[in-house]
Parts: C-alpha cells; sequence; structure tokens
C-alpha cells in the first residue's frame, strides 16, 4: 500500500508541474500529416478534415509519398522509425515466482534505434484491391521480417484480405499504432493481448457507425514460429466497435485528442480469442511460444512453470475484453478490461492447476495542454491474478510535437511497476520487475 501511495504521489507531482504549461500561448494549428486516408467527419469544418479509422489487418503505412500513380496500380512509400533511451530500475534485483522459486530480473538500461518500417503499398488493376508489403525491423532483438497484405474492398460492409494480421485482442492491436500515450503499451494491454501472425480476415461497417473485424490466424503469434515447428490448430477472433456520437475517434483511433474535438467523440467495443497454443518446440528445448506469460513473468510452457520438472506441451488461450474511449477538447480517455482464462493443460505431469484465470484493467487520460504540441498523460494497470500476486503499474509522462503535427514526436515516459507479469525487449518491461523504468524517445511516421 506504501508503495502505491508513492507512486501516486510521484504521478500527481509529475502532473502538476507539466500542467502549468498549460497557461503557454498555443501556435498555429496545422493540417495533421501522419494518417490516411483523409475523408471527412461530422466534427470538422469543411476546410479541416479528419482520418477515417484503420481496418483490422493492416500494419498501416501513413500518407507517404507516391512513386507511381497510374490507372492500372500504384506504388506509395511510407516510413516509421523510433529510437530511444530505456532504464529499468533498480538494475540488480531479483523475485520468487508463484512456486517460491527465485529468478533474477534481467533489467536494461540501454539506447537503441529501436524499431522501423519500411511500407509499399498501393492498388492493381482495380483501385478496390489494395497491397501493403511491409518491411520490419527491431534492432533490440536483431529480427527483420518482410510480409505483405492483400484486401480488397466489396463494399463498405465487407472487406476481405490475407496478410500477417492480429489476433483481436487488446484495441491496440487493431491498428492504433502508432498513436498510443507512449512509444509502447501499456501492462495491463501487453500481458493480455495476443500477438500477430498469418490470417484470414473480414472487416467492414455493415451500419453507420458500427464495425466488425473477424480474423482466422495461424496460432497466438507467428513470432519466432517456423511452419516447420507448427500445430494444426488455428487462432479464431472477433472484434466489434461503435462510435455512435460522431462517427469516427481520430487518426487510427488512437489516444490523444489532437484534432480537439468539438463534439464529444465516443467508442465502445468488445473483443475476443480462442487458441490451442503449444511449445512449438520440443520439451528438452526452451519453448518458440513466448507470446504468453503466467501473473509472475514466467511462459507457461518453461519445463517447472506450473509445477518442478513437469512440461506443459499444449493449453487453451481463451480471453475477453472490452474497452471505451472519450475525446472532448483536448482531454482524452482510454479504458479497457481484460478476461484470460488459460485451460486444459496438456503436461509431461499433473498440474495443480486446472485452469488459470486473471482479470485486469488498463486506463489512460491525455490533455493537450498546448493545442497540437505538447500533451500530458496518466495511465494506470492492475492485474488481479490466481496466483494473488496482484501486479500493478502507474506511469506518466509527456508528448512533444515540434511541428504541430502526429509525423514527428518526442517522449518522456515514466513508470511505476510492481510485480512486472510481462516483459519483452519490444516494451517497456522486464518480468518481475519492482521498480522504476524511465524513457526518452522520438518517433516519425512519414
Amino acid at each position: 500500500m506504501i508503495r502505491i501511495q508513492r507512486m501516486m504521489a510521484s504521478a500527481a507531482a509529475f502532473v502538476l508541474m507539466i500542467g502549468a504549461m498549460a497557461a503557454l500561448p498555443s501556435g498555429a494549428r496545422a493540417q495533421d500529416e501522419a494518417a490516411s486516408p483523409v475523408a471527412p467527419d461530422t466534427t470538422k469544418t469543411e476546410d479541416t478534415p479528419a482520418y477515417q479509422n484503420t481496418f483490422a489487418g493492416e500494419f498501416t503505412p501513413a500518407r507517404g509519398y507516391d512513386i507511381i500513380k497510374t490507372s492500372r496500380g500504384s506504388l506509395n512509400i511510407s516510413l516509421y522509425g523510433l529510437f530511444r533511451w530505456v532504464d529499468q530500475m533498480p538494475g540488480d534485483q531479483t523475485y520468487k515466482d508463484h512456486l517460491g522459486n527465485t529468478r533474477v530480473v534481467k533489467a536494461r538500461n540501454d539506447l537503441n534505434w529501436h524499431r522501423s518500417f519500411v511500407w509499399l503499398s498501393g492498388f492493381f488493376y482495380d483501385p478496390r484491391f489494395m497491397y501493403t508489403l511491409s518491411v520490419w525491423s527491431l534492432a533490440t532483438t536483431q529480427q527483420s521480417l518482410v510480409f505483405g497484405n492483400l484486401r480488397y474492398k466489396f463494399s463498405d460492409a465487407v472487406t476481405m484480405g490475407a496478410a500477417i494480421a492480429p489476433n483481436l485482442t487488446a484495441r491496440s492491436t487493431q491498428g492504433s499504432w502508432p498513436f498510443w500515450a507512449a512509444t509502447d503499451r501499456q501492462m495491463g494491454e501487453e500481458f493480455f493481448r495476443g500477438g500477430f501472425s498469418s490470417g484470414f480476415y473480414i472487416t467492414g461497417m455493415p451500419i453507420s457507425r458500427f464495425y466488425y473485424n473477424g480474423s482466422v490466424n495461424t496460432n497466438l503469434s507467428q513470432l519466432g514460429v517456423t511452419a516447420s515447428n507448427d500445430t494444426r490448430d488455428l487462432a479464431t477472433s472477433l472484434s466489434l466497435f461503435w462510435m455512435p456520437t460522431t462517427g469516427e475517434f481520430g487518426p487510427r483511433g488512437g489516444l490523444a485528442d489532437f484534432e480537439n474535438h468539438r463534439t464529444l467523440a465516443t467508442k465502445f467495443g468488445i473483443s475476443a480469442c480462442k487458441s490451442r497454443e503449444s511449445r512449438y518446440a520440443p520439451n528438452n528445448q526452451p519453448p518458440n511460444a513466448t507470446q504468453i506469460r503466467l501473473s509472475d513473468g514466467v511462459y507457461p510452457f518453461e519445463t517447472g512453470a506450473l509445477a518442478d520438472t513437469v512440461t506443459v506441451e499444449s493449453l487453451d488461450y481463451n480471453y475477453v475484453s472490452m474497452d471505451v474511449g472519450l475525446k472532448y477538447h483536448g482531454l482524452s480517455f482510454q479504458g479497457e478490461a481484460y478476461y484470460r482464462m488459460l485451460s486444459d493443460f496438456k503436461a509431461t505431469g499433473p498440474t495443480p492447476e486446472g485452469s488459470i484465470r486473471d482479470t485486469g484493467i488498463m486506463v489512460e487520460v491525455m490533455h493537450m495542454v498546448v493545442p497540437k504540441t505538447l500533451g500530458i498523460y496518466l495511465a494506470g494497470g492492475y492485474v488481479n491474478d490466481q496466483f494473488r500476486r496482484y501486479p500493478g503499474e502507474i506511469s506518466y509522462g509527456a508528448d512533444f510535437f515540434p511541428f504541430k503535427s502526429r509525423s514527428w514526436r518526442l517522449n518522456l515516459h515514466v513508470i511505476h511497476i510492481d510485480k512486472s507479469p510481462t516483459g519483452s525487449n519490444f516494451g517497456f518491461y522486464t518480468a518481475g520487475q519492482t521498480g522504476t523504468t524511465v524513457s526518452l524517445g522520438t518517433d516519425f511516421l512519414l
């Protein structure tokens, strides 16, 4: 309780300090350059366009630069890059997992050109037949991939596609990246969410302001899993969302009311996913399946994760979440509630649990204290877990947009975390950490 109080006091002090900057005069408002395509909506005047929301299944390029544009096809190039410093403190610590085993916290302190994207996109023969080729690189893990997205828009109600696509879990997997408060996800969504893998998807708006997304994927996350060690099981997911008041939620449906909505923008959604997941590796080797973690930060497919010397070979992943978003006059709110059940364990021996049920929440509040220039935010997350560890976080930060555009951002992000249930070199978290993480980063989207 004392730790949580200190975390809240630190966050409050930061908000008060940065909030004083709201008195600064705002600069002239400039056209947002960072998302596509352009379309009118009910919250904008005729001379101030807004952007359509992104369909699920796309690693969506920005407006980019047109290279070729003909009646038979087009080619556009778009770029994203992120450089940041991340310091996870204290640097030397251990923690105990739910079985009482002592584990080392692998805390980072590094400078990295963290993430790069190059998109080649357009259409061929028919403007409704669209493609995107993505070149993705993550320097922190020395991984690079090239993958694609083919889709055909039959109507507003039906678009079908095949791609490396998201399992439709946390709302942040469904098109809002990189328009988040910070340069990566918060604890709750990172812990509960599924990943990305090859799949077929269908999406559309069957009635005004109501959208659906459905996807069938090869597994919960294809990263590190090859066809030779994959199984015959598939992942299925469905997401619905409704934007009743304005019919839009800003570029990509991301956080920050950069557009300064004059009418309250609202977004309500629900997502669900089911997958039979395996180790994707022999039992005498470390698992290739690294998307799922237990609430103590341990991979469930590690030998000894649930019982000494016992290895889980496969399990069911069942997930449901609900989310709500609000934007009005520079203020924005995003909240999400999660439920996840791991069950039907196939293991080399008996396990104490027949199923593991975890619930959690994530909330973010952001205010553009200087319109189109400076935003401050406060976020929190909590996991009510079956192992009674109760991980939690409070984070806060600031976004500065030098060109009054989402295209270039400077970000300061501070996290106070207790018993991190998640971890990866992708994001801000390392398993088991109790302490503070500080990040300074800059990213661009062209």
